[in-house]
């Protein structure tokens, strides 16, 4: 393609319609990376963060300081690594266990392409050999393969955890995973020392919105040169073409001043526009909804050509399961379509046998407008089958949602949800079928009338 873009093959207004659809396809991508150069930005496992290709095992459940990944959950302890296979495949081990856990794999455009753990691979003890799109070789007898579509992995963990004083038991499960190099698997290994990383990330603003900040010129130029060597899908083709004519397409260089000035500003509107819809979207319900909840399920973590679901996923809830491992209804209003706000006071009444149908369990986790956890004078940022949860006398379970304590009698039930605005996201962790076939029904948010 010529360097300038001639206003008789693309009109400004096609450009905007063409950057708008190109950025809400690659912002996932962008995401991602962003996501990573904040998570690995240390020479050695700190806590917060792990250089890449080694294991970050959280060894508390976040509080509401923590704010690199959206929406994270108070339920299990999270192991996460970001796996680079440009050199060789990376071995995961994992030990025998006798408890829920899931090792779920995302690639960079945030697809779920691999979940091993007690859905898919039960809890004996495994090894799995991740390999990168590029590499040709055999394995070790015993390692089994997972192919990765794209360079970069991230591998998020997560070991069921009942409460505080759970974590000595899940920690030393923790300290039992492992990734290896394929180069040195079966010798002695310890991952190295001192890893070398660009002191100038930017470690305070939320990676997300690091990319909705992005200029067009730097978020195109950005996603070209990650598509090269994560690659897009042959499905992803028809959109590749129209994307060419604007200078999008994976390895070449992106130069916003190239184009014919009507071109440059159409392609800055085309993106201002996308980001501005993406937000919106964010803070309002989405996706099939049921009592005021949106359920997030269907194809999410395996998006295929869906590209809004997938950056909405993206931005609202960055590592979120397939739905057979995990379903996740939220809300952001109550029964009357009014929105959540914490001068209010609400409760969740299941009835007598419709507790949420799980084979593992379920919680209900508030956040604030930035999907970050909200401070509370009992620290308690989700509420599910694990706690100590009284029934009614007629068998039903009522969950409290407010700023101020419901009372002593029903503090036990009681999920503190700030004084301003404020949503809602339940888990259901390895759902029955009834979930995802929509037979049984999350009940809605009542306002309490005062």
């Amino acid at each position: 393609m010529k360097d300038r873009i001639s206003k008789t093959t693309l009109f400004s207004d096609e450009a905007v319609r063409t950057a708008a659809e190109a950025w809400v396809y690659g912002f996932p991508m962008v995401l991602m990376a962003v996501t990573r150069e904040v998570m690995t930005a240390v020479a050695s496992p700190d806590g917060r963060r792990a250089p890449i290709n080694q294991f970050l095992h959280i060894r508390e459940f976040p509080d509401p300081t923590f704010k690199d990944v959206v929406s994270p959950n108070a339920d299990t302890l999270y192991s996460a690594a970001w796996v680079d296979l440009s050199k060789e495949p990376m071995v995961l081990s994992v030990p025998a266990m006798n408890r829920y856990y899931l090792m779920q794999m995302l690639d960079a455009w945030t697809n779920v392409f691999a979940s091993p753990g007690t859905r898919t691979t039960g809890n004996a003890k495994g090894d799995f050999a991740i390999v990168g799109p590029f590499w040709n070789g055999s394995l070790p007898d015993g390692v089994q393969a997972i192919h990765s579509p794209t360079r970069f992995v991230f591998v998020v963990g997560r070991t069921q955890t009942n409460g505080k004083s759970d974590y000595a038991a899940v920690r030393a499960i923790q300290d039992q995973y492992k990734l290896t190099p394929l180069s040195v698997w079966g010798r002695s290994y310890a991952p190295p020392d001192g890893t070398p990383f660009d002191a100038g990330i930017d470690l305070k603003t939320p990676p997300a919105k690091q990319v909705l900040n992005m200029s067009a010129g730097e978020f195109f130029s950005r996603l070209n040169t990650l598509m090269k060597e994560n690659p897009p899908t042959a499905a992803d083709s028809p959109v590749l073409g129209r994307f060419a004519a604007i200078g999008i397409a994976p390895g070449r260089p992106f130069v916003l001043n190239r184009s014919e000035p009507d071109i440059a500003l159409g392609i800055q509107k085309g993106v201002e526009a996308a980001r501005t819809q993406i937000v919106a979207e964010g803070r309002r319900s989405t996706g099939r909804n049921v009592n005021g909840w949106d359920l997030l399920a269907g194809n999410i973590g395996n998006f295929g050509t869906d590209y809004s679901s997938r950056a909405l996923v993206a931005l609202v809830g960055l590592g979120a399961n397939l739905q057979e491992d995990a379903v996740y209804p939220r809300t952001m209003i109550d029964t009357q379509g009014v929105p959540l706000n914490g001068k209010n006071q609400y409760v969740i009444r299941f009835k007598e046998g419709q507790l949420p149908p799980v084979r593992a369990f379920w919680s209900i986790t508030a956040y604030n407008s930035k999907q970050a956890f909200i401070p509370n004078q009992i620290n308690r940022y989700a509420i599910g089958d694990r706690d100590h949860l009284k029934l009614e006398s007629d068998g039903a379970l009522k969950i409290y949602l407010s700023n101020e304590s419901p009372g002593a009698e029903r503090e036990s039930n009681w999920l503190p949800v700030g004084a301003d605005a404020f949503n809602l996201i339940m888990r259901l962790y390895w759902p029955k079928p009834e979930v995802i076939n929509g037979t049984w029904r999350v009940p809605g948010v009542e306002r309490v009338q005062r």
